[in-house]
Order: C-alpha cells, then structure tokens, then sequence
C-alpha cells in the first residue's frame, strides 16, 4: 500500500514561494515609511497647534508672545527665544502647563517659527521638514522655505529623485 505524502522537494518549494510572498508583502508596507509617516503625522499635528496657541494668544492679549521686533524667526522652539516665546503662550493659558515636556525637545527643536505684527494682526508661520512620502502625494500639500516663505512646488526636495534641498511643509 502506497501512503500520500509531500516530498521534501515539494516541501522546500512552498517555503520559498511563501518566503518570495512575505518579501513582497513587508516591501509594499515598508514599516519604515509607516514610522516616518505617523511621526510625520505627529509634528504636523504638533505645528498645527502651536500655530492655533500664539494666533489665540494674540486674540486674548493684543500682544505678539515672541521676543523681539517684528519679524522674528526661530529655528527650533526648544531653546532660546523660540522656548521663551512657547513659555509665554503657556503662561497665557492656550497651552498646557507641561506642553514642552509633552512635546519632547527632539520634536520642537525640528519646528521652526517666523511671527510678524502687522497693523492688520499678526502673521505666523509654523513649518517642520517631513521625512516620508506621504506629505508629497497630498495635492493639498505646499512646501515653502524653513519659515514659510516662498511656496514651491516641492519637485527640488530631498526626498524626490534628483531633489537637492530640504523642504517644509507649514501651516500660516
């Protein structure tokens, strides 16, 4: 009597084809453009409030929050006049007490912030240099220089082929 049963050959070629499939699978995830994208996600989510906190600010107090004349421009908001210009808005109550520890110092040292008083208010721009490709795909998504001037189209940054320079995406 002949007993049914797969050979190691057949064996062998199964395992290879589920290995070609997993292969293909993880590449068409790729989990680490997922975690550039939520940490992507994050620090936009972050600009946007702080955006949201010194227009507030300006609207309870008629006082710019920053420090100096206007215009004023920061790179990172962890040290310096960038985290004075945070602790005033926290004191003003449109933060939380503990937002910079909540933030973290390696996300706001990447946002960078250009404030300006006008006889109309106050013009504020928010940005932060995104790492996945996902910000890209988004046709609502303008890149404009390290504190929100001059718009492009983002065809010359860093994460297209052939880009040469850093891009942001912010929020004014």
């Amino acid at each position: 009597m002949k007993k049914k049963a797969f050979t190691l050959i057949e064996l062998l070629i199964v395992i290879a084809l589920l290995g070609i499939l997993s292969l293909g699978l993880l590449a068409a995830i790729d989990p680490f453009e997922q975690f550039k994208k939520g940490s992507d996600t994050s620090m936009s989510n972050l600009v946007s409030e702080i955006y949201q906190a010194t227009i507030r600010h300006y609207a309870n107090t008629i006082t710019v929050p920053w420090v100096g004349s206007s215009p004023v421009q920061y790179k990172g908001l962890y040290n310096g006049d960038g985290a004075t210009m945070l602790n005033n808005i926290i004191s003003g109550g449109e933060l939380k007490q503990d937002f910079i520890q909540l933030a973290g110092s390696g996300k706001l040292s990447k946002i960078n912030f250009r404030g300006e008083e006008t006889t109309d208010g106050v013009k504020v721009a928010v940005c932060f240099s995104p790492e996945s490709k996902s910000f890209d795909k988004n046709p609502a998504t303008k890149y404009k220089d390290e504190f929100g001037q001059n718009e492009d189209t983002g065809s010359t940054c860093k994460n297209k082929p052939g880009g040469t320079q850093d891009c942001y995406w912010c929020v004014k």
